[in-house]
């Protein structure tokens, strides 16, 4: 009897010229995820590390608009490429090597080969971490990434509506699956606070948490619906670099805490 033979086994390279590489995910689209990423990663400075943001959305590129990116990386061997540098944090995302309006009608395999471009071509440098932030599903892009990348950790962000979580869970089973550690899941949208004073739970209540617990993650934090959030991202000036004393700021920079206890 014919023995099957053994699991492919990948090779995992980190990212030149950083130390640790964090995906932020959502699996489901329309949480507010690219904004957290870009918000969390300057909150990451602001405890004084050296950070890189890498825009691993191929198809729905939103860095650009995000930290109000336009010029072009350079190369100056035409074969690797210079991530721009924007608050002291270097860069790169597909959306700044094609022009904002030009879709992305790519298969596969073209995807995959972007995604081993920005992580094998950028010259990254003096990196305490890179926050990549990651297309929703669990499709191309993130199998690639969790074969082979070396990835120190995953943050999953969602809002606590149950449609929501149904990808959640999916995107949870899928980092365990491939050996991805989990630092913990956010939950975003929480809630939004009127002129009134009150809460009021749009999306719902305690989802993210209650899945948290379900999977014995760990619950970083909740962020409420916040004007002044959205309109930063819109300007291209991230809230947590703009307004350290902001209270989203201060909500964030505690979650950011939290993960840089984890590679202590």
């Amino acid at each position: 009897m014919s023995q099957k033979p053994p699991p492919k086994q990948f090779i995992k390279t980190p990212i030149k010229g950083t130390k640790y590489t964090i995906l932020v995910s959502s699996a489901k689209g329309g949480v507010g995820k690219s904004t957290i990423a870009v918000n969390l990663a300057f909150a990451l400075q602001k405890l004084g590390l050296k950070i890189g943001i890498l825009d691993a959305d191929v198809y729905g590129p939103s860095l650009p608009k995000l930290l109000k990116l336009k010029d072009k990386p350079k190369s100056e061997d035409n074969k690797s490429i210079i991530p721009l540098e924007k608050f002291e944090a270097q860069c790169m995302s597909m959306g700044l090597l094609i022009d904002e309006q030009t879709p992305m009608m790519w298969r596969g395999p073209m995807v995959i080969s972007a995604i081993k471009t920005m992580t094998q071509k950028v010259l990254w440098k003096d990196r305490d971490i890179i926050i990549i932030d990651m297309p929703p599903g669990t499709g191309d892009t993130q199998l690639t990434f969790v074969q082979e990348v070396k990835i120190d950790g995953a943050i999953i962000v969602s809002t606590p509506q149950d449609l929501a979580l149904l990808d959640v869970k999916r995107g949870i089973q899928m980092y365990e699956k491939t050996g991805v550690k989990i630092l913990g899941l956010i939950e975003n949208m929480s809630f939004f606070k009127g002129d009134d004073g009150k809460e009021y739970k749009i999306f719902g209540e305690g989802g993210v948490e209650k899945t948290a617990k379900e999977f014995k993650k760990q619950f970083l934090g909740k962020l409420p619906l916040n004007e002044d959030l959205r309109s930063s991202a819109d300007n291209g000036e991230p809230l947590t670099y703009a307004q350290p004393d902001h209270e989203i700021t201060k909500l964030l920079k505690a979650i950011a805490e939290k993960i840089k206890q984890s590679f202590q």
